[in-house]
């Protein structure tokens, strides 16, 4: 490859961090969706020491996967991809996901079965904390497409920021992108046009919109201008507060975390 061919990153290896068989057929299936698009391998890992409850997680997940085309297989990827591997380690569950995701190129996690688990969900948070890579939060029901239509979430923060680096990749295969902005989303920092201009030197097409909250609620009215955009996927930032203020006092990223139905591709 010469210095002047545009190199372009591919997602290569996903990372599914998985406790329990209810969240099993959105999340496998949003992770399956995901690794046909880029030929990826997915690594499912769960944490935990009772054989009879892996076996049978470990059963669900390749009954979902299969529907999907990919096999769940014992051997590490040896490039006939896309396929599975499921793995069982005993331990803590945010130490060792954090460190597995580390050499990954995307987390995907379930999404909340409920507002406590917001703030409850070690996977989640080790993702998102202590990782330094994006992850991929699935919707409570399988979706049927993923990067089609994708919105951004902008304020301006750093974390704004590090979401559009980690979802270039996407936006560069995506159908129609739409940048959405709010006077009491942004913070300080770069404006919606500054982004779009950015994007376009990336040769990316995007038009932008204003959205303002619903009933006080800001994460309420990015979530109700993604679903006009008929958005299949969503990008923004998550806490720019630490996580604990953020926990206590709520906020765009925790509205979104409970409330998405769609997949939201966070990172900070």
């Amino acid at each position: 490859m010469s210095a002047d061919t545009p190199r372009r990153f591919a997602i290569r290896k996903i990372l599914l961090p998985l406790q329990t068989a209810n969240t099993a057929e959105a999340v496998c299936s949003t992770a399956a969706l995901t690794a046909r698009m880029w030929a990826a391998h997915v690594a499912v890992l769960h944490v935990g020491s009772n054989k009879d409850r892996a076996n049978f997680l470990r059963d669900q997940v390749t009954r979902v996967l299969a529907q999907h085309g990919l096999a769940v297989t014992d051997t590490e990827p040896d490039g006939t991809l896309p396929k599975a591997t499921f793995t069982v380690v005993t331990g803590q569950e945010p130490e060792i996901v954090a460190q597995q995701a580390r050499l990954t190129d995307l987390v995907v996690v379930p999404h909340p079965a409920s507002d406590k688990e917001v703030s409850s969900s070690d996977a989640l948070h080790a993702a998102l904390f202590d990782s330094a890579k994006p992850i991929l939060i699935a919707p409570a029901a399988a979706p049927s497409a993923i990067g089609r239509r994708i919105c951004v979430g902008w304020n301006g923060t750093a974390e704004s920021a590090s979401a559009v680096l980690a979802a270039l990749p996407w936006l560069e295969g995506a159908e129609a992108i739409r940048i959405l902005w709010s006077e009491d989303y942004q913070r300080r920092g770069p404006l919606a046009p500054e982004l779009q201009q950015y994007l376009a030197m990336h040769d990316i097409t995007t038009d932008r919109a204003a959205f303002a909250p619903e009933q006080n609620a800001v994460g309420a009215g990015l979530l109700a201008a993604a679903n006009d955009f008929g958005c299949d996927l969503l990008v923004m930032g998550a806490y720019s507060h630490s996580r604990l203020r953020q926990l206590f006092l709520g906020g765009v990223t925790r509205h979104v975390l409970e409330r998405a139905k769609i997949p939201v591709l966070m990172h900070r």
